[in-house]
């Protein structure tokens, strides 16, 4: 659902690879190699979820990935702050009104949509349930 397909650009006047989501367009980041990208994505794509949230936008599903693409494995705390965002976009909250909702100061209702922030996934859990959702986890192969 929120796994991004990332693709890699090599600009023959630069070293390194440019790093592109064609489900975030915003999103632009840069390793030195493959495995350096790559490492580097996670952070890229968490980076560009805080953009969605700033503008108050609800964040994209991901697309399946084409070919030559890579795809990126959120963290599920990830996962479950852009459930939560979404669901926030959905319902027409602000994060005041979640704040209100789960009796929170504004920095820990802030937190729980920060992208940069660790967050306790029971947080979120707690606050998912409020606004009526419930967190399923499943595992896969890797």
């Amino acid at each position: 659902m929120y796994n991004y397909a990332i693709r890699f650009e090599r600009d023959d006047s630069a070293p390194g690879l440019a790093v592109f989501c064609r489900d975030l367009p915003e999103l632009n980041s840069y390793g030195d190699d493959e495995a350096h990208a790559l490492a580097e994505a996670v952070d890229a794509i968490e980076t560009t979820l805080s953009t969605y949230v700033d503008q108050r936008r609800a964040i994209p599903q991901a697309t399946a990935p084409e070919a030559g693409e890579h795809v990126v494995h959120l963290p599920a705390v990830t996962v479950a702050k852009i459930a939560l965002w979404n669901e926030m976009v959905a319902q027409g909250m602000r994060k005041a009104d979640l704040c209100r909702l789960l009796d929170l100061s504004q920095t820990q209702g802030d937190r729980l949509v920060d992208f940069l922030h660790n967050t306790k996934m029971e947080a979120l859990e707690n606050a998912l349930a409020k606004l009526g959702k419930r967190l399923v986890v499943h595992l896969e192969a890797a």
